[in-house]
């Protein structure tokens, strides 16, 4: 039994909720398990993806510190080149639920840590990335979850706050931010878990989430 009120909006991350996103297992494949390893141990490239989150230029800040590291050069390059491939495939039951939502009329956000130009290139792959209703992209705000402020800046531009609001994250941080807001949240570990629970909040019934 769901205590919470029916949310009057729904919010999804992107990375791992909509599309799957996982650095390690590209470079697995792209240069294998050891050296990708390495790679990670004498380089920081997660601090290089969040400045491009913030709003870096996605080809200038790779390019750079590709250039900064010639032992590392073409690999680190991958992240732009190849980048795609590092965020994928579609998750689409994920994708029929945003549909579904819409379908009835309920409004659906993204909330998302995805730089600009990647977004862009991300949406001419995943056209339903063009299709919430509204759109919180950290590389557009200038902020990334899980800084309270970002949340703040839904709250103030969609007009709906606290338990009208149901937020689904694949990261423990991000929702416990989400949470300091008095928001409804959900721990996105696979999306028959997310269908469950928008059945649960009284959201879509269980034909629709399929």
């Amino acid at each position: 039994m769901n205590d919470n009120p029916t949310p009057q909006a729904v919010i999804f991350d992107v990375g791992n909720v909509l599309i799957e996103w996982d650095p390690d297992r590209f470079y697995d494949r792209a240069i294998g398990e050891d050296r990708r390893r390495a790679m990670f141990e004498a380089l920081d490239l997660h601090a290089m993806n969040e400045r491009i989150d913030l709003g870096e230029h996605f080809t200038d800040t790779i390019y750079a510190e590709a250039d900064k590291y010639p032992d590392w050069r073409a690999e680190i390059r991958m992240w732009h080149d190849r980048w795609i491939e590092m965020a994928s495939p579609v998750i689409d039951h994920s994708v029929r639920l945003m549909k579904a939502l819409q379908a009835k009329g309920v409004p659906v956000f993204s909330l998302t840590n995805f730089g600009v130009e990647s977004y862009d290139h991300a949406a001419t792959h995943y056209p339903f990335l063009r299709e919430f209703d509204r759109d919180f992209i950290s590389g557009h705000m200038r902020m990334i979850k899980p800084d309270p402020a970002i949340y703040a800046q839904v709250e103030a531009t969609a007009g709906i706050k606290g338990d009208a609001l149901l937020f689904a994250d694949d990261r423990d941080d991000n929702i416990a931010a989400a949470q300091g807001f008095g928001w409804q949240t959900h721990l996105f570990k696979g999306p028959q878990g997310w269908a469950d629970r928008l059945v649960a909040s009284g959201l879509l019934d269980p034909g629709e989430a399929a």
